[in-house]
């Protein structure tokens, strides 16, 4: 009895636990600084700090603060911004789940069509305040902080491939989210090498350049050298002359004496 005692001890315990946890998510500004932390904590935990902003005002003075945005580097080495921002419609994801569970296939299509608008609606929200290029990419991404909310989001047909056409937004959840990071480090290693390419084909047209003026130089370098040798061998030839006459004056003397 005192183990049964104590059990149920621990079930009000965990039972306590879930409705404080329900009370969390019911509330719509706490929920949504708990989508915003597990998207910071997932950021923080993949990326250096140097790579992504905090609270950024992406288009200047709008006064409109996305909560996340990758630095991604531009063109002649300005930057570029990539908007993320946690959404959580936990009101309409659960009336699906209820719809659901009850078997209400009425409900549920109804609930389906209802988050559907909300999503797409957030879509526009992101698209407008954020995607501003050149000050940012030309997509955002709205970031689903449950798994099972992205599955039914990308679960709905045409969905994801009307956010991404119509409102250049692209979703992910927890675990696509990390995928998306990973490559997107990938890509950062890619543009450095690329940077670095650029900086040796630069290199490698400077050197030609000065090959070219090499050989210039040792191109008037080798006929100055050829008037050289021909300058030595026609003194050659005059010394050789000398020499002769030389030994005909002294072969005089000695017939004379």
């Amino acid at each position: 009895m005192a183990e049964v005692h104590t059990g149920l001890g621990e079930v009000k315990s965990l039972t306590n636990g879930v409705d404080d946890l329900k009370r969390v998510l019911t509330n719509v500004k706490t929920r949504g600084i708990w989508g915003e932390m597990q998207l910071g904590n997932l950021l923080s935990d993949m990326l250096p700090a140097s790579r992504y902003a905090t609270n950024v005002e992406i288009v200047p003075r709008s006064g409109q603060r996305v909560e996340f945005a990758l630095r991604l580097p531009g063109n002649d080495e300005e930057e570029v911004l990539l908007p993320i921002d946690a959404k959580f419609p936990q009101e309409d994801y659960q009336r699906l789940q209820d719809a659901r569970e009850a078997g209400d296939s009425d409900a549920q299509a109804q609930a389906i069509k209802q988050l559907e608008r909300r999503i797409k609606s957030e879509a526009d929200a992101i698209s407008s305040k954020y995607i501003c290029p050149p000050h940012s990419t030309d997509f955002a991404i709205m970031y689903l902080p449950s798994e099972g909310l992205f599955s039914e989001v990308v679960g709905v047909p045409g969905l994801a491939d009307e956010l991404q056409r119509k409102y250049r937004v692209s979703v992910a959840g927890p675990s696509t989210f990390a995928a998306l990071i990973n490559s997107l480090q990938l890509g950062f290693r890619t543009l450095a090498v690329q940077k670095r390419t650029d900086e040796v084909w630069t290199l490698l047209a400077l050197v030609r350049q000065d090959m070219v003026g090499l050989a210039s130089s040792l191109e008037k370098t080798a006929k100055k050298l050829e008037e050289a040798q021909n300058n030595i061998q026609a003194a050659h030839k005059h010394i050789n002359k000398i020499n002769k006459r030389l030994d005909s004056m002294e072969n005089m003397d000695e017939i004379e004496g």
